[in-house]
């Protein structure tokens, strides 16, 4: 289940965060993301707006990014609604954090495919690198959180690591996805099985198989 954020005592957020501005690359992005939508609709801007704010969050903090009360208001302002209808939609997806988190945000899949498939595996390795559920680890590097269904299901079991899945899991993969991320590196992201490209069966194509290496017409054969 997902797990409640540890929102910071608002003075200290509001000291630090109040002044918040975009950066001229940001107020570039977000002038086009707002001329996408016709006058009086631009609250449909909210959640591009959120999702560049909690980057730009990240950016200066050196983390995944997060979405401080001050920051969250700050994009009300620019699309020129109430705070709440901002507030309701930052509150309503699991993408944006409404607390601090690490350089890289684990969120493990604990929803029954990936359960059957050995998330609980996934869930031990994170415990014995350090990583605790809803907790950030000590340097500041990983947060961990067990979040609901995240669409790999045909590959489970499966972890979102900031905005890259890994997919196919077990103990020893995820311990070397974790002690990559930790040295530097950045590891392979997508499926972890040796010679699996996306969710195409184990042991490979069994239909449709002239799409492999090129694209094929099939209309043709199946009229006939």
């Amino acid at each position: 289940m997902a797990d409640a954020p540890q929102i910071p005592d608002e003075a200290e957020v509001r000291a630090r965060w109040n002044g918040f501005a975009w950066t001229d690359e940001n107020q570039r992005r977000a002038n086009e993301i707002l001329a996408r939508y016709p006058k009086g609709r631009e609250q449909s801007a909210s959640i591009p707006f959120l999702d560049l704010a909690q980057r730009q969050v990240g950016a200066e903090t050196g983390t995944q990014g997060w979405l401080p009360i001050p920051v969250i208001e700050f994009v009300a302002r620019q699309i020129g609604v109430a705070y709440i209808r901002v507030y309701e939609v930052a509150t309503f997806y699991t993408m944006f954090n409404l607390a601090p988190v690490g350089r890289y945000h684990v969120q493990v899949c604990g929803t029954t495919p990936c359960l059957l498939r050995g998330s609980d595996d996934v869930l031990a390795a994170c415990k014995n690198k350090g990583l605790n559920k809803g907790k950030t680890t000590p340097d500041g590097l990983f947060t961990l959180t067990e979040v609901e269904c995240l669409g790999s299901c045909a590959s489970a079991p499966m972890v979102q690591i900031n905005d890259d899945n890994y997919e196919d899991l077990d103990y020893d993969r995820t311990m070397a996805i974790l002690n990559a991320l930790e040295a530097g590196e950045n590891p392979k992201a997508g499926t972890q099985e040796p010679g699996r490209h996306t969710v195409e069966p184990y042991g490979g194509v069994t239909t449709l198989t002239a799409m492999v290496d090129e694209n094929h017409d099939y209309r043709s054969e199946w009229a006939a």
